[in-house]
C-alpha cells in the first residue's frame, strides 16, 4: 500500500485501504483490515468516519484513543484545507470550493447545524459563524441574532446554510419561509442575502439557484 500510495495518484487505494493504512500508523502489528471495513460500515463512508465523534470511534472494539486520534486528524487536516481555500477568494468566484468545504463539515452531521457567512464589499468571507446546532423552529430569535450580528461587524452580506440530517438536501417550507423573513430584515438594513445552501449527504441544494429566493 505504501508504494502504490506513493507512486499512484489519488485512486491508487480503495477508501477501506486508506483507512487500514492509518490504522496501520496507530495499531502495530495487527490486521487492521477487518476494523477498517467495519468502520466504513458503520459510519457510510470516509468523511463518516473521519469526521466521526471520538466517544462514537472509541465505542468500536479495537479502537482505541490512539487510533481515534489517528482517524480525526484526517478529518480536522481537510476541514482546515477546505476553509483556506474559502477564505483566500472572493466566495461568490470560488462557489465549488465554498460547497467542499460545506459538506466536509456538515454533511456527516446527525443533527442540524445552522450558519452564517458574513461577506464584505468584495464577497470576502468575513465571519464564518455557526449559529446553533439544533433546528429552525426558533426563526424570530434566529433573525435577530443574524441581523445584529451582520450590523455589527459591518457586512455587506451573507449566505445562509444548514444541512438536514435525513441526507436530503430539498428545501421544506420552513425553510422558506426563514430564508424569507431573513432577506426581508436584511434588505431593510441595505444587506444582501446572496443564497441559502442547505447541505446532505445526498448532495446540496442552492434556493436562489432553484429560483426560491
Amino acid at each position: 500500500m505504501r508504494q502504490r500510495l506513493l507512486v499512484g495518484n489519488g485512486d491508487a487505494l480503495a477508501d477501506h485501504e486508506i483507512i487500514e493504512y492509518l490504522l496501520m500508523t496507530a495499531i502495530p502489528r495487527q490486521d487492521v483490515k477487518p476494523l477498517a471495513r467495519l468502520l466504513l460500515k458503520r459510519f457510510g463512508s470516509l468523511s463518516g468516519v473521519f469526521n466521526a465523534d471520538p466517544r462514537a470511534l472509541t465505542g468500536i472494539p479495537g479502537i482505541k484513543e490512539t487510533a481515534a486520534a489517528a482517524l480525526k486528524i484526517v478529518g480536522v487536516s481537510a476541514l482546515r484545507l477546505a476553509r483556506s481555500a474559502v477564505r483566500e477568494k472572493p466566495v461568490l468566484s470560488s462557489w465549488q470550493a465554498l460547497i467542499d468545504y460545506l459538506h466536509i463539515d456538515m454533511a456527516h452531521l446527525n443533527h442540524e447545524r445552522v450558519r452564517v457567512l458574513y461577506l464584505d464589499t468584495q464577497n470576502r468571507l468575513i465571519v464564518d459563524d455557526v449559529l446553533s446546532d439544533g433546528t429552525l423552529d426558533e426563526s424570530a430569535i434566529y433573525t435577530r441574532e443574524i441581523i445584529r450580528k451582520a450590523m455589527d461587524i459591518g457586512a455587506a452580506s451573507m449566505i445562509l446554510v444548514h444541512n438536514h440530517p435525513s441526507g436530503s438536501p430539498q428545501p421544506s417550507r420552513a425553510d422558506i419561509q426563514v430564508t424569507q423573513k431573513i432577506i426581508e430584515a436584511a434588505r431593510l438594513l441595505n444587506i444582501s442575502v446572496h443564497d441559502h445552501v442547505i447541505i446532505g449527504r445526498e448532495g446540496h441544494v442552492s434556493m436562489k439557484a432553484k429560483g426560491l429566493i
